[in-house]
């Protein structure tokens, strides 16, 4: 029996979302057969290391998401310990992680993505933000924590007299449109989900309470859009390296017909609500515990 290790929780700003994910993933590796335990990662790096250590797990299943989780640094730690780990390396992790140097590669290999640039408080004070609307959020975190609609100058100032970043962040053209996903797992483009909720958009409160948001799978989308945007995801998938599955978000303008890139999670979320083990339970009838278990046995480490 393979013991797998599920490293959860951490410190990042999605550690709440993690947790939930980990414990998903626990109970499918016993459904599959598998030795599972789990780690609530703490902040010192040494408490990790024990762990793995004194368990000694076959293979890791990085249930970890946001910073330190997903950005590189758990898989450089894994790799040294040559654990084989779930999801992408650390390279691909890092890109993928950091929004405007994802864009500026995928956008280089044809993707069409929004135009954007880094900018500070100051930036803003000084007149130097985008032409309203416009989109502000941090570089590096996930699940749409600390995203920002700016719409009119009454926005604006309600953000600046509440700044709730602590270094530079990234600013996007607001792409008006219908709100998509598409999943890749293993080099296919499996399937594509739209998300629709109220007001507002798919924050991170929509995305992981019940009943808030809608997931339509297969999205209704014309075919000749939904070839573009699997194209475009799985070009974002290969470019910045990933493995085993990942998650592209989109914004669809139908009066256009853009499909605009708008960022890639490379370890995607596994809690009830979250839109992969979705997508390929519907899309390619595949259960969770099955989903998790191809995950695990394709698990490596960079040598």
């Amino acid at each position: 029996m393979k013991k797998a290790a599920v490293l959860m929780g951490g410190q990042s700003s999605e550690r709440a979302v993690s947790l939930e994910s980990g414990k998903g993933v626990l109970k499918a590796l016993a459904e599959k057969g598998y030795e599972p335990i789990a780690l609530d990662v703490p902040e010192k790096l040494s408490g990790l290391v024990c762990f793995l250590e004194e368990n000694k797990p076959d293979v890791v299943f990085n249930a970890l998401h946001g910073k330190y989780g997903e950005d590189g640094c758990i898989q450089g730690l894994l790799n040294l310990m040559r654990i084989p780990y779930t999801h992408s390396g650390v390279l691909a992790s890092a890109l993928s992680m950091n929004k405007q140097e994802a864009k500026t590669l995928v956008k280089s290999a044809g993707v069409d993505v929004p135009a954007g640039k880094i900018i500070t408080k100051d930036d803003i004070l000084a007149g130097k933000a985008l032409l309203k609307p416009y989109v502000i959020k941090p570089n590096d975190e996930g699940s749409s924590v600390g995203v920002y609609i700016i719409k009119t100058e009454a926005d604006e100032q309600k953000l600046l007299a509440n700044w709730p970043f602590n270094k530079p962040v990234l600013t996007e053209e607001y792409i008006a449109g219908r709100e998509l996903s598409v999943v890749v797992l293993f080099d296919e483009a499996v399937g594509i989900v739209e998300i629709k909720q109220g007001d507002g958009f798919y924050d991170y409160h929509t995305k992981y309470t019940a009943g808030v948001a809608t997931h339509i799978i297969p999205a209704p989308v014309p075919q000749k859009y939904e070839e573009e945007l699997k194209r475009q995801a799985l070009i974002a998938h290969q470019i910045l390296g990933c493995k085993g599955v990942s998650r592209s978000d989109f914004r669809f303008d139908e009066a256009t017909g853009r499909c605009v890139f708008l960022e890639l999670n490379a370890n995607p979320g596994m809690t009830p609500f979250s839109l992969v083990p979705e997508v390929v339970a519907k899309i390619k009838n595949m259960s969770y515990p099955e989903l998790v278990d191809l995950l695990v046995k394709a698990a490596e480490y960079e040598k």
